[in-house]
């Protein structure tokens, strides 16, 4: 790195990818930062500068070694090799430069006293990373974590309503054994995932059992609802027609009839959603035709919205505390799911038919019901297809960091 380089970053101070530190400090100070630095985009550290930005030099002897041989070689893990040089300063002095790029083994953790200690980068300092920041880092690693099946504290077996699961187990899933107390139906529901025994304390349910079955489950869970707008204009600037948060288990209830076919009799949140977003995807004519009828005018393919929106819970980030958000505007339709994609799954492996679920257990109940494509091709048989049929338009995907957002393009008058 050439001086004046570096002056220009020391200048600029510390930030989420540059760390001043004496090379007196210890082997764990240091790959705390290295480890927090990792964990985000990468960066680089410089020994031999104070806090303030003044240029005290480098004194330790032989500091390339110790870098290696004490901090990475020991402390960081996975195992991360860094670029090490030394840069002359105008009054003798040297500063050492100790770069890394992002790692792709996240999450990267500080091994001191027997522990694995995983840390973050929030600005020009290093915090240990919450729960919900370690679960996105081994994501981004490629290591899953079913949040779906969390804790949920403060549920219990009456936060979730029988009634459905005696469906489900019974007419769904055909099991031949129905459980007559509640203590068959947690132990049955524990071992199905959709509740979870907690040491010395009682069984609670999962994020999937309360999302799939639960009573009221933005009650115990914030962000299990359904968040629908409508603005009259292209932007949330212009007056909002509707602005309500669904809430409700997310599958319906089914009896069989006398014809020993299956009937609908309370919807789920998948049911209540098309309600409401019906009136903003399809248009009545003020007129009747010849056959005392009004002829619906689509302004989206039903069965690619359906799929999109239900794709959007079954798929989302559990450790994001807001909701799905779906966005009627004058010229599209916005479909929004928290959280990234999952894994190393790319928009472009999507549209491919690749597929990652990140909630297999959701997923799983979802096609028992036949809400979800039996396949789990959705993307690329159904939604891409129907959209240039029917709109004669291509779907957006944008992929963030914070969500999955997929825009349909409202048919053309």
């Amino acid at each position: 790195m050439l001086r004046a380089k570096l002056l220009e970053i020391i200048s600029n101070g510390e930030n989420s990818g540059v760390e001043f530190k004496r090379d007196d400090c210890r082997p764990e100070q240091l790959a705390k930062e290295v480890v927090a630095m990792a964990n985000l985009r990468g960066g680089m550290i410089l020994l031999g500068i104070e806090d303030d930005g003044t240029v005290t030099g480098i004194q330790r002897p032989d500091l390339e070694e110790w870098v290696m041989d004490a901090v990475f070689a020991t402390k960081v893990h996975p195992m991360i090799l860094p670029f090490y040089e030394e840069v002359q300063m105008d009054d003798a002095k040297r500063v050492a430069v100790v770069s890394f790029p992002q790692g792709t083994a996240k999450p990267y953790v500080l091994r001191r006293k027997g522990r694995e200690d995983i840390y973050v980068r929030v600005g020009s300092t290093s915090r240990l990373a919450t729960r919900e920041q370690q679960s996105r880092l081994f994501a981004s690693g490629g290591i899953i974590l079913h949040t779906e099946l969390l804790p949920v504290a403060g549920t219990f077996l009456k936060s979730l309503d029988l009634a459905r699961l005696n469906d489900y187990l019974k007419n769904v899933v055909k099991d031949p054994e129905i459980p007559d107390s509640d203590e068959a139906w947690t132990k049955r529901l524990i071992g199905l995932g959709f509740m979870v025994e907690i040491p010395e304390s009682m069984a609670v349910c999962t994020i999937a059992g309360l999302v799939l079955f639960g009573i009221s489950p933005r009650k115990f869970l914030r962000q299990a609802g359904i968040r629908v707008m409508a603005f009259v204009g292209t932007d949330k600037t212009y007056r909002a027609e509707i602005d309500e948060v669904l809430d409700g288990p997310l599958v319906g209830r089914w009896v069989l009839n006398e014809a020993h076919r299956r009937s609908l009799i309370d919807f789920g949140l998948i049911e209540r959603l098309a309600d409401v977003i019906r009136p903003f995807v399809m248009r009545e004519p003020d007129f009747v035709d010849g056959h005392m009828r009004r002829s619906r005018q689509w302004l989206y393919p039903w069965d690619a919205v359906r799929e999109t929106c239900v794709n959007a819970m079954a798929h989302r980030d559990w450790t994001r505390f807001v909701d799905v958000e779906i966005c009627s505007y004058s010229d599209r339709l916005e479909i929004i799911s928290p959280g990234p994609l999952p894994n190393e799954m790319t928009v472009e492996k999507m549209i491919a038919g690749q597929r990652s679920p990140r909630n297999p257990l959701m997923v799983e109940v979802l096609r028992d019901y036949g809400y979800v494509d039996a396949r789990g091709m959705g993307v690329r048989t159904k939604i891409i297809p129907l959209m240039r049929q029917q709109n004669h338009a291509d779907p957006v995907f944008v992929s963030t960091d914070d969500y999955l957002k997929t825009v349909l393009p409202r048919k053309k008058e």
